[in-house]
């Protein structure tokens, strides 16, 4: 008996979305740890990552957990991005956050076309 598996074709964006994601969650833990005083800054360092990988993991990854339609993944994808641009932006570096935020929008556009179509 053969397995039979779909091709898998992985493209510069989904390269790209993947990096997009980790950079996100490292942004949330580095925004945790140096934003906040002793103890929360553990709390919040270990925590905001923590919850951004559960909440992309249960909806948003190509085996998520919970199956929701394109808008409630799109949701998923703005508020774990937004958070960590916003992380940027509330440290004092503004261009990190608008260069991150404008190269996620624009990354999440060109998926959801293809998720549409």
């Amino acid at each position: 008996m053969t397995d039979v598996r779909p091709e898998v074709k992985i493209g510069p964006n989904d390269i790209l979305r993947f990096l997009l994601e980790l950079f996100a969650v490292f942004s949330l833990g580095f925004w945790g740890f140096v934003a906040w005083p002793f103890p929360w800054n553990i709390v919040v360092g270990i925590l905001a990552p923590a919850i951004a990988i559960v909440l992309w993991a249960l909806f948003r990854s190509p085996k998520a957990v919970i199956a929701i339609d394109p808008f409630g993944r799109a949701v998923v994808e703005i508020v774990v991005m937004a958070s960590a641009a916003l992380a940027w932006w509330s440290l004092g570096q503004p261009i990190v956050a608008g260069v991150f935020a404008v190269v996620a929008t624009v990354s999440g556009i060109i998926n959801g076309h293809k998720e549409f179509t």
